[in-house]
């Protein structure tokens, strides 16, 4: 299929990249008829998205059940989702209220063989049916504030909870404006891929009174 080799801070095996590159496929082949990203990045599909996202196996390796809010085309989710199908543990609940992304989804968990599934509703819908989860992520969903008002049943649910936010260039003024609501311990890893990105650990998560 031609797509560049998995970076070497990330280890997957030659099967789970196979599935990665199944899954770009997939994206290019859909982005003709659903708008699944922006068409400027799709040149950059495999950087911009498929790696950046791959980011979150190399941070957090152990299985867990997570939450993928705003799935859209499945990053990070469905990157995690797929990356778990070599552990065989794990499980990725890709929410998306889209209900033609969420076909998309579908479809590219039965050709990768993802351990994940795909929840068509709102994200304040998905709270009342999703059991405990051990981790979050979002990817261009919402700023930080909203992010954490998602998460927050959540965490209150487990305190262990962690959450995993992809961010760009404006970062710090989310973190400024999502400090003066919340109170929240902060790990910044910065991006292998998007120069100023990061992808912001967070846990403790409590609201101001």
């Amino acid at each position: 299929m031609g797509e560049p080799a998995i970076p070497g801070f990330v280890s997957v095996s030659r099967e789970t990249a196979e599935r990665l590159e199944v899954y770009a496929d997939l994206v290019r082949k859909w982005q003709g008829s659903i708008n699944l990203i922006s068409p400027r990045t799709l040149p950059d599909l495999w950087t911009r998205h498929v790696l950046d996202s791959l980011q979150l196996f190399a941070l957090r390796r152990e299985p867990a059940i997570w939450m993928d809010m705003g799935s859209g085309a499945g990053f990070p989710g469905l990157v995690t989702a797929i990356c778990l199908a070599e552990i065989g543990q794990g499980w990725v609940h890709l929410v998306e209220s889209n209900h033609k992304k969420a076909a998309f989804l579908r479809q590219a968990i039965s050709r990768t063989g993802a351990r994940a599934s795909v929840m068509p509703v709102r994200i304040d819908a998905a709270i009342k049916s999703l059991p405990e989860i051990d981790a979050i992520s979002a990817r261009a969903l919402a700023p930080l504030p909203d992010l954490l008002s998602h998460s927050a049943p959540f965490a209150a649910r487990n305190p262990a909870i962690r959450l995993w936010f992809h961010k760009g260039l404006d970062y710090a003024e989310e973190v400024r404006s999502a400090r003066d609501l919340w109170a929240f311990d902060l790990v910044e890893h910065k991006s292998q891929f998007q120069d100023g990105s990061v992808v912001l650990e967070i846990c403790n998560l409590k609201k101001f009174n």
